[in-house]
């Protein structure tokens, strides 16, 4: 075997001295890892999770059944839904030998509001708790990532009307609200309601006030030599101008999926009439798995480095691991401590003014028992006083009765005398 030294790239391993490149002599089999990836891959089967943003009305549903070739299970909602909603549902899908685990996720009731100040908050709650269960998957002694149901979004087509002059600024909000979390990708639903140039001025526009107003959207990555000059040029066609129709008419000799008009029939897979070919090549049948690994690498990993310092976690202090979570837990036995001498002091506060208020009230029950008595004594005093008054005078009227009964005698008698003498 020749030995050869290869300085350049002794510098981009750390720490390497002796790094060398080495030929073989003869096959050894590791040339099969890229097979045995999708073996095992093809076992596992995919996941892979669409949020559909957009008013009611607008035909996410129809594009979501147009976009797999099936039907999924959705109900028509109305405009009269008071607060927005957020509706998943999972299927198992199969095509050929792969399985795709796909969940769409449908916002309900989004801008049917007349305040629609809250309508973006249930739609970021969402995504933040699928990054949050996946971070306390992580966080587990025993995890289990390996079966765990990824629920993370990975794409989110975001629906906007066709007006055919500007974004609505309840779109330029709530994508400015999204694309730190999601990867944004825009399309102009039911582009066939206006004319290619209508269209194509619209298109510009929504791309020139995305990009003032600082709005992040997805853009298909043009780093893979392999997919970069297609990717590069479908970056160009963004927002896809999308018509969903399961639809199937006759076109001369042929079933298709279109929509039929009293002017003429707006055929799905015809790129002259829609770009949903080229929506569908670019999530499903070219980036499908770089939007996963955005998710992972970008946007969740923005979650979890914000969460973890939220808990205490920082790499920048020096410290391991361990020492970082001893300090945490000593902040928060301290804290714990602290609460609890609160809650102590409140508790004795609370007890002594409880033990003043009933003092003061059996104080005054006292006092007011004392006064009852007193009255009882001065109301018996006076009674009896009355009754005294009383007894006198009948005393004194029994005297005078007697003394009028002996006068009336003793006058009685003189005269019977004197009628007599005479």
């Amino acid at each position: 075997m020749a030995d050869q030294a290869v300085p350049p790239k002794a510098e981009v391993v750390k720490n390497a001295t002796n790094l060398r490149e080495l030929s073989l002599s003869g096959h050894v089999g590791f040339d099969s890892l890229p097979e045995q990836l999708v073996n095992k891959s093809i076992t596992q089967g995919f996941a892979f999770n669409i949020l559909c943003v957009g008013e009611t009305g607008l035909g996410k549903s129809t594009l979501m059944d147009t976009l797999f070739n099936t039907q999924f299970d959705s109900t028509p909602s109305t405009h009269f839904i008071r607060e927005v909603g957020v509706k998943a549902h999972t299927y198992d899908l199969q095509e050929s030998s792969v399985r795709l685990k796909l969940t769409v996720v449908d916002s309900v009731g989004f801008a049917d509001q007349i305040n629609k100040d809250n309508s973006v908050a249930p739609i970021v709650e969402y995504i933040d708790k699928q990054y949050e269960a996946y971070l306390q998957e992580e966080l587990k002694i025993k995890r289990q990532l390996f079966n765990y149901h990824d629920t993370r979004v990975h794409a989110c087509l975001y629906f906007i009307a066709p007006t055919g002059h500007s974004l609505k600024s309840l779109d330029l909000v709530t994508m400015k609200k999204l694309d730190s979390k999601v990867n944004i990708i825009p399309v102009v639903a039911k582009s066939d309601t206006i004319t290619k140039a209508e269209l194509q001025r619209f298109k510009a526009k929504i791309m020139s006030e995305l990009a003032q107003n600082g709005v992040q959207i997805y853009y298909f990555p043009t780093d893979d030599e392999t997919v970069s000059s297609l990717n590069q040029d479908m970056n160009g066609h963004l927002p896809f101008a999308v018509v969903g129709s399961t639809d199937e008419v006759k076109v001369g000799n042929k079933m298709m999926k279109a929509r039929q008009y009293p002017w003429g029939t707006v055929q799905v897979e015809n790129e002259n009439h829609c770009d949903f070919v080229k929506l569908r090549e670019m999530l499903l049948r070219t980036n499908m798995q770089d939007l996963i690994d955005t998710t992972h690498k970008k946007h969740y990993e923005l979650y979890r480095r914000v969460r973890l310092s939220d808990m205490g976690f920082t790499d920048s202090d020096g410290k391991t691991l361990q020492e970082t979570y001893e300090l945490k837990r000593e902040a928060h036995v301290s804290e714990m401590q602290s609460k609890e001498e609160e809650m102590r002091q409140m508790f004795v506060q609370r007890v002594k003014e409880k033990e003043t208020e009933l003092k003061e009230a059996e104080r005054e029950l006292h006092n007011k028992f004392d006064s009852l008595k007193r009255q009882h004594a001065d109301d018996r005093k006076r009674l009896e006083d009355s009754k005294k008054q009383l007894e006198m005078e009948m005393t004194e009227f029994q005297k005078k009765k007697a003394f009028a009964d002996q006068q009336h005698s003793s006058s009685t008698t003189t005269l019977s005398k004197h009628k007599k003498g005479k």
